[in-house]
């Protein structure tokens, strides 16, 4: 059987969890003749760099075209060695990829296994849910209490919200305001689920700002900050780990495999963000939690996108115990309903992915009202 077709699909989407943002992503479907087909997703936001994906994936077809497609290793590495010149992070490393996570999709699909069992099978019962939204709400209190509804009605383990993002929250540029925001969510969620923090690139803390936010938050119970001071800072972090007690989460802007290796490297991280979209897909997230799992630390899948990163990223962290929740967003992505149906939390669960590959089915209609460039 050998790869046949290797298609790029920019797309864009209104995303009701952003505020009615319109968000991008870039699909690829790779086919191996008149057999089934694998997709894959590239988590890439803006429409310049969706177009500018899509186009180093026809590219990159050539690579791949006349392959064996149940071959992920060696089709990884010949990805990687063709880019090298240009693309070792950046918009190549999205094309790398979704390549890389429709060649493990469609590689489930000709063996009939579902990609979480070629990763080495599941190692947890369940993997509870939390929440994952943004501030948007201008009052704190009505801001809180609808937070707290959506992990009531997900039977969550916790919540995450983005500070810094659209809306009217404002929060991230005053620490009073910040302040109170966290006491108000507690009181609203009580005290048994967990709340953590997300800092958006808006947000510009000095060292001594983020100590003394972290160390207010803590009065409240957060169990995690999420990229305080950036994307690579690790002076200012290993700082914030000395004056705090709780854990220090960031590494979902790395590019590569060797990008979460030198930020383990460093010490000052206690949750690596990792991108399966972004970070070279399934094989780039499996081997980064295989250098997680050897530091002794805790991954977490940012998914925050369509079904496809979604599924894959389910599938990864099933197979890892680094992995010790998975993110679900509140309100209903119109990917998540039109294009697949990912699995969603039972009883503040995510189930494991059913079905061979990926265990979603793209809705080839769904796909031509989106794309950008039909």
């Amino acid at each position: 059987m050998r790869i046949d077709a290797v298609e790029a699909v920019p797309l864009a989407y209104t995303e009701p969890n952003d505020h009615g943002g319109t968000r991008h992503v870039c699909l690829v479907r790779v086919s191996a003749g008149d057999g089934p087909v694998g997709w894959g997703e590239a988590v890439t936001i803006w429409p310049e760099a969706t177009l500018a994906t899509a186009e180093i994936v026809r590219g990159l077809s050539e690579v791949l075209v006349g392959r064996d497609p149940r071959d992920t290793s060696a089709l990884w590495q010949a990805v990687r060695d063709h880019t090298w010149w240009y693309g070792v992070g950046g918009i190549a490393t999205f094309a790398h990829a979704a390549i890389d996570t429709a060649l493990w999709d469609l590689k489930g699909r000709i063996t009939g296994q579902r990609v979480l069992d070629l990763l080495g099978g599941p190692v947890h019962d369940g993997l509870p849910a939390v929440v994952s939204c943004h501030a948007a709400r201008a009052g704190l209190r009505e801001g809180a209490e609808e937070m707290a509804g959506w992990v009531a009605d997900q039977r969550a383990a916790g919540i995450k919200v983005g500070f810094g993002k659209r809306g009217e929250a404002h929060l991230g540029f005053d620490h009073d305001r910040d302040v109170e925001f966290v006491r108000s969510l507690r009181a609203a969620l009580g005290p048994e689920p967990k709340i953590m923090v997300d800092l958006g690139v808006r947000n510009r803390w000095t060292v001594a700002e983020a100590v003394r936010r972290v160390r207010a938050f803590e009065e409240h119970g957060l169990h995690w900050i999420e990229e305080p001071l950036g994307a690579d800072d690790p002076e200012g972090y290993a700082t914030l780990r000395a004056k705090t007690a709780t854990l220090i989460a960031y590494g979902e802007r790395e590019w590569t495999v060797r990008g979460v290796q030198r930020i383990l490297a460093t010490g000052t991280v206690d949750v690596v963000g990792i991108d399966p979209g972004r970070t070279e897909g399934v094989t780039g997230f499996s081997r980064s939690c295989r250098l997680v799992e050897a530091a002794g630390r805790q991954a977490n899948a940012h998914a925050w996108a369509g079904p496809v990163s979604f599924a894959a990223a389910l599938a990864v962290s099933y197979a890892h115990p680094c992995c010790r929740q998975f993110e679900v967003q509140p309100l209903a992505n119109p990917l998540h309903r039109d294009l697949a149906a990912a699995p969603k939390p039972r009883d503040g669960v995510l189930p494991q992915p059913e079905g061979p590959g990926l265990g979603i089915e793209v809705d080839p209609a769904a796909v031509a009202h989106y794309r950008m460039d039909r």
